[in-house]
């Protein structure tokens, strides 16, 4: 016969519940705080909360094949990432001060054809890469941009004049 499965190591907690309810919560607060901090570009194209729930639920899935100690933590510990993913989304959708708190109003960077440079270097952006995303939204010259807006998930809105 081959070796057996220890199925109470596998599936019987070995973290306490409140510890891992406690370790989820502040890392994924902590985490979209200082991501919040950091310029908007950085994110791409997902949103602040569901790049940080991507990230989290991916290491506590990847700690569950062999850190953690049982199937049952790593599965609690992604349902207090879901848990708060999913509050913050409801939260932001209904209070106005939640959602200014997860997630940056538009920022404008091009006003009737003229950069507005300090918002640029706030977000870290150069000309040429400003030039670079304009082309994309098929822009050859500032002249053709009545506004242009860097979006909470770091994406570009142009608005043609």
């Amino acid at each position: 016969m081959g070796p057996s499965m220890e199925w109470t190591r596998i599936l019987a907690p070995a973290t306490s519940p409140l510890e891992l309810f406690v370790r989820g919560s502040i890392l994924y607060l902590a985490i979209l705080f200082l991501i919040r901090l950091m310029p908007r570009r950085t994110g791409g194209e997902l949103a602040l909360m569901d790049l940080l729930f991507v990230v989290l639920v991916a290491d506590a899935a990847a700690r569950a094949l062999g850190d953690y100690q049982s199937l049952t933590d790593a599965l609690f510990m992604v349902l207090v990432l879901m848990g708060w993913n999913y509050l913050l989304n409801v939260l932001s959708f209904r209070f106005r001060f939640v959602e200014r708190l997860v997630s940056a109003p538009p920022l404008q960077i091009v006003r009737d054809g003229q950069l507005l440079l300090r918002n640029m270097r706030r977000e870290l952006i150069t000309k040429d890469e400003l030039m670079d995303q304009l082309r994309q939204h098929g822009v050859e010259s500032l002249d053709q941009v009545k506004a242009a807006y860097v979006e909470s998930e770091g994406k570009l809105t142009v608005i043609h004049k």
